[in-house]
């Protein structure tokens, strides 16, 4: 059972929700506006929000930015907005997840379900990784190298952690779309590649004469730590 916090305006929404995921065990609270759902989400301290992005008074991208300055708690976007671009930009301003409307009652539990098992996850992984002179804190977002701090964005910050807790091994960029972004592969989504180049270049390396980024043609891309240090 966890306990949910639904901030959704639609009150014929709200309701059957709140009866769907509380006939399946979930505690759940809710909110109808943006500002009555940050005071909730404060008050409640729930396990996972439930969050609309059409709100009458603030849009829901800033209210989940504003939540992301306050809490950790799993954030899913639950909302009728379904372009590819409105996904990208809920998931890069903090959402851990993105259902689309209409939804079934059996899908959104499932949804929650995965989210709190991938949150439960992190928490276990929440020690530094170290490899070679890079270090990378989940607990503290903070990676450096060499004694450096590298200034990473959010999600340049969990693309290197993925790799990192995974150094040796090839990662798929299916994977890398899959598990960092939470976007299905289309097989020509540039998005990865994009990001491994300006993660080389904060790592002070390029494709062409690489150090800690290993791209292995067809298969993937590979963090180790290099063979000669300094």
């Amino acid at each position: 059972m966890a306990k949910v916090v639904i901030v959704e305006d639609d009150p014929t929404i709200r309701t059957t929700a709140i009866r769907a995921l509380t006939e399946r065990g979930h505690a759940v609270a809710s909110a109808a506006t943006a500002m009555d759902g940050l005071r909730t989400v404060v008050a409640e301290r729930p396990d996972v929000v439930l969050l609309d992005l059409g709100l009458p008074d603030l849009d829901g991208r800033e209210v989940l930015r504003m939540l992301r300055a306050i809490d950790s708690v799993p954030i899913i976007v639950v909302t009728a907005r379904s372009d590819e671009a409105e996904i990208v930009r809920a998931l890069d301003a903090g959402a851990d997840d993105y259902v689309v409307k209409p939804f079934g009652a059996a899908q959104l539990d499932a949804r929650i379900r995965a989210v709190l098992r991938r949150t439960e996850q992190r928490l276990a992984a929440d020690s530094a990784v170290v490899v070679g002179e890079l270090r990378v804190d989940p607990a503290a977002r903070q990676a450096v190298l060499a004694g450096a701090v590298l200034d990473l964005t959010p999600r340049e910050f969990d693309l290197l952690h993925y790799l990192a807790a995974r150094a040796g091994t090839v990662v798929s960029k299916r994977d890398l779309l899959t598990d960092v972004w939470r976007l299905p592969y289309s097989g020509g989504d540039k998005t990865v590649d994009v990001h491994l180049s300006w993660l080389r270049r904060k790592l002070g390396e390029t494709a062409q004469e690489p150090r800690y980024l290993h791209s292995v043609r067809r298969v993937g891309v590979r963090l180790s730590a290099p063979e000669h240090l300094g």
